[in-house]
């Protein structure tokens, strides 16, 4: 009995180290570019090295920290290149996704959630200006849709791909978001595109359900950049201070 319970514990140890240096690194208080040091970390968060190595382990597979050739590693930095590429992969993710459960046809169950959900965010939207509160309902609904759209698909694979490319900074679905001050009439039209997409997918009409995606990939694009180069938006951006900025022309 009692050998259970140091392997539970070493695993909470692993989920909390885990769990804390995301929070750092995406809070800027473990800078881009800073090396690592398991020392440090340990005494930082009060864990074992085992635990440590794990968890940089696991965000260096998420993307963000980097191997270093001597051992070891380093936070990440992003430029404006790695967003787009982020965010492309994920649109093509969601696209096959949006085929897939086109071609194959969506449980009835899940298109009367993805419908359930599109009311949500309509109901969010009547409100002028966003509320935070209203604002944190759309994201949650927002994120719930986007990732039901992979149960729709029917394809573990597929939903394994999109979990781990969503751990990208700026890759999850409400990543560049706007801040609520500007948001209403951008989401008004990702909830138009959500829309098209779901009625593409019940008429079974694979190649406009992808390529309404893929679009609705490209509107995130469009914000990430506005908020690239909007200082009140991008400090409003989980993991902001990973990226490098270009200097001034």
């Amino acid at each position: 009995m009692s050998a259970a319970h140091p392997f539970r514990s070493s695993a909470a140890q692993t989920t909390r180290a885990l769990l804390e240096l995301r929070e750092l690194i995406l809070a800027g208080e473990l800078t881009a570019g800073e090396r690592l040091s398991e020392v440090a970390l340990v005494e930082r968060l009060g864990v074992s090295r085992t635990p440590v190595r794990a968890a940089l382990q696991r965000l260096a597979e998420e993307g963000l920290v980097q191997p270093l050739r001597g051992g070891g590693y380093a936070v990440q930095a992003f430029d404006e290149a790695d967003v787009d590429d982020a965010i492309e992969l994920r649109g093509t993710l969601e696209g096959l996704a949006a085929r897939r459960a086109a071609e194959r046809g969506a449980d009835p169950a899940l298109l009367a959630r993805a419908q359930a959900l599109l009311a949500q965010i309509d109901a969010v939207l009547t409100t002028r200006p966003l509320s935070e509160e209203a604002f944190a309902r759309y994201v949650d609904c927002n994120a719930q849709l986007h990732a039901l759209l992979f149960e729709m698909a029917g394809s573990a694979l597929l939903s394994r791909e999109f979990a781990r490319v969503a751990q990208l900074p700026f890759a999850s679905p409400s990543s560049f978001v706007l801040e609520r001050g500007q948001a209403a009439t951008v989401l008004s039209i990702a909830q138009d595109q959500h829309r098209q997409v779901l009625d593409a997918i019940a008429r079974r009409e694979g190649a406009r359900a992808e390529a309404l995606m893929r679009e609705h990939a490209r509107l995130a694009q469009r914000n990430a950049h506005h908020a690239l180069h909007d200082q009140n938006a991008l400090g409003q951006i989980p993991g902001s201070r990973l990226l490098r900025r270009r200097p001034p022309a």
